[in-house]
Formats: structure tokens, C-alpha cells, sequence
């Protein structure tokens, strides 16, 4: 059983057919940049790096510019194994499909991928978008113009959300694993247990058991051949005294 953690996925996809909305994500959601790292570099070299610093949590961009080719990423990155864990997905896509086409086909590939639909327009009403969608709990709103915050609580949230629900299956599929494997062994153990019941055809004389095909057994072999029960031998004390009596009357002079 693998206990180790999985890296949170912070893969990002942003679907949207201006692509000046593709730079406002990216400065919002994955800041560093090549000049970003310099500044911080001088900065700690001339005043010193804060020792209680938290480096804000960089989200793996990516790009598509209709829905259609969004759709496409999504496949290839499951191919990959490195599927997005969260799409930004534009209403008003033309000449393509529209954001809620492009989303409806994004969960036929991967159901638990994240959708925030961005629109600054009312062309679909919540009835229309359950009729289209069904009701899910992957899907928000995001109203344009938006405020960099929203993004970044959204994409934090989301991503977070994924991840959770990805270890909650990866447990329960553990979990149903183990069972599984017990109870293999539970049954494995059942057919190898051997029981004795009802009644058992004895010989008055000579205490032979008779089995099911007839043949007549001591008490010994037809107990072992039909229990777990394995035996040692010995005497009892009114065997012994008799058996002590008959050895004695065979051989009086050894006594």
C-alpha cells in the first residue's frame, strides 16, 4: 500500500479567444519571471532575505485560444499522466464552440476537472446551464471584468479541491483493496476448515465409523480425514490398571 502523497497538481488551463486575457492569468497566477528572480536576488544580497518569507504558490499555465483546441490539451495531458487540474473556460468563443459546449466536452474526457466559465455577458441562465451541464459540483462563475483576486482564490480553491478528492479516492480504492484481500483469505480459510455434524454410524462393538461410501474407519482416521483435528495417543487410568492387570496375569514372574 502506497502512503506517499501525491505532488499537488497545479496545472492550469485558460481557453479563452482573446489572448490578452491569457497574460492577465499569467500575471496573476504564475508572477515569477526571469527579472522578478533578479529583483529578488539584489534585494536579499543588499537588505537580506526575510527569514519568515513564503514564496507564493505558482500555478502552471497553459493556453488554448478556442474550444476545441482546449479540448485537444485536455486529451493529450491525460495521455501524458499530467492532466490540468483546473480550466478557465470563456463563454463567447467565435467561431467555435462556446465555453459551455467546450466544458460539457472537457468532462466527457475528465469528469473531475475544475471549470470556471468567464463571461461578461448573460447568455445562459443557471436552468440553461443545468439542462446542458447536468448539476455539478466542479463548475463556478466568474463574472467579467474580474478582480485578480477572485482568480487566485478560485484557482487556490479549485486546484486544492481536486487534489482533496483525488486522495479521498486513492484511499477508499486502499481501502477497498485491503477488504478485498482479507476477505480472499477469509474464504480461502473457510474452504479449508473441515467440520463434523448430524449423526455418524458407529459399530456397537468395535467403535468403526462408517463413511459416506460405505467403508468402516477407526474413530482416528475417519476424525482426522474429516476435521483439523490431528491426535496423540495415551491411556486413561482405568485403561492403564487393566492393561497393568493383564501384563501382570501374563507374566507373574516379572511382577
Amino acid at each position: 500500500m502506497n502512503n506517499v502523497p501525491a505532488a499537488k497538481n497545479r496545472r492550469v488551463l485558460v481557453i479563452d479567444d482573446n489572448r490578452s486575457i491569457h497574460d492577465d492569468f499569467r500575471k496573476i497566477l504564475s508572477p515569477a519571471t526571469a527579472m522578478a528572480a533578479a529583483s529578488d536576488a539584489t534585494e536579499a544580497a543588499v537588505f537580506g532575505r526575510p527569514t519568515d518569507a513564503v514564496a507564493p504558490t505558482q500555478f502552471e499555465v497553459a493556453s488554448a485560444y478556442q474550444g476545441q483546441e482546449g479540448v485537444e490539451q485536455v486529451k493529450k495531458a491525460l495521455e501524458a499522466g499530467r492532466p490540468y487540474a483546473l480550466a478557465f473556460v470563456d463563454v463567447r468563443m467565435p467561431p467555435g464552440w462556446d465555453g459551455v459546449e467546450t466544458a460539457r466536452k472537457i468532462w466527457e474526457l475528465d469528469p473531475d476537472l475544475q471549470v470556471v466559465l468567464c463571461t461578461a455577458y448573460s447568455d445562459y441562465s443557471w436552468d440553461d446551464l443545468f439542462e446542458k451541464l447536468g448539476h455539478r459540483d466542479g463548475l463556478l462563475i466568474l463574472k467579467k471584468p474580474f478582480d485578480s483576486v477572485e482568480a487566485i482564490q478560485l484557482a487556490h480553491a479549485l486546484t486544492e479541491k481536486r487534489w482533496l478528492h483525488q486522495q479521498s479516492r486513492q484511499k477508499m480504492d486502499e481501502l477497498e483493496s485491503h477488504v478485498a484481500e482479507r476477505t480472499r483469505e477469509l474464504q480461502s480459510a473457510l474452504l479449508n476448515v473441515k467440520s463434523l455434524s448430524g449423526l455418524l454410524p458407529i459399530c456397537a462393538g468395535c467403535k468403526k465409523i462408517r463413511d459416506d461410501k460405505g467403508y468402516w474407519s477407526q474413530v482416528e482416521s475417519y476424525v482426522q480425514n474429516h476435521s483439523e483435528a490431528t491426535f496423540t495417543h495415551g491411556m486413561c487410568p482405568d485403561c492403564l490398571k487393566k492393561w497393568c492387570s493383564e501384563l501382570e496375569e501374563a507374566h507373574p514372574d516379572n511382577s
